[in-house]
């Protein structure tokens, strides 16, 4: 990979730039070490996973959608138990 440049803001922030997102597979909320060798710095991924596979992991896949009258249905059946008489 050529060297691609950021900038420092102000507040000592720097962007880090989409291509070395990608390679490194950084997403929002990801976490990077920065690695300082005499005059060189190395910039890596911090952890094994991001939280989009923390995400995958507790919520695998999404429940089948219902049909409106499912819906329906279940409503009902919730308010009637919510309001029942004991």
């Amino acid at each position: 990979m050529e060297p691609i440049e950021s900038k420092i803001s102000s507040q000592g922030q720097v962007s880090i730039p989409a291509p070395v997102r990608s390679k490194l597979g950084l997403a929002p909320g990801s976490t990077v070490q920065w690695c300082v060798q005499g005059e060189r710095v190395f910039v890596r991924r911090a952890t094994r996973y991001t939280s989009q596979d923390i995400h995958d992991a507790l919520f695998p896949t999404p429940p089948e959608p219902l049909t409106v009258e499912e819906l329906k249905e279940a409503i009902g059946r919730h308010l009637r138990e919510k309001h029942a008489r004991r």
